[in-house]
């Protein structure tokens, strides 16, 4: 994430914060298989919440005291507590559409 959040500060470091938003969310926010993260221990995740913030302030130029709900409303951005819960959301109803789907295949099919 530091190195993506990098790339664009040095590439669109003085676009507006609209535009800036919509470049984090399409290019930071993409984490994939974070619903299978539960063998993670607490450190590990509290780390990627740390480096979340510092790349939203880095990023978006607060101050490193600035408080990040302050921050996260102002931008529209979730907290790093949402995004996981909703990769996990998104995951877990996916398995249960696609599970029923194949329950009903194999019944339809008579096994």
């Amino acid at each position: 994430m530091y190195i993506r959040t990098n790339t664009l500060l040095c590439r669109f470091g003085k676009c507006s914060k609209k535009v800036k938003a919509r470049l984090f969310r399409s290019y930071c926010l993409c984490m994939y298989g974070t619903a299978l993260w539960n063998t993670h221990t607490v450190n590990y995740i509290k780390k990627l919440r740390s480096c979340y913030h510092k790349c939203i302030k880095t990023f978006f130029g607060y101050d490193r005291l600035y408080s990040v709900t302050a921050i996260l409303l102002d931008l529209q951005l979730p907290s790093f507590d949402t995004l996981l819960y909703n990769y996990r959301f998104s995951f877990n109803m996916q398995f249960i559409c696609s599970g029923s789907a194949v329950v009903k295949y194999l019944a339809s099919i008579g096994l």
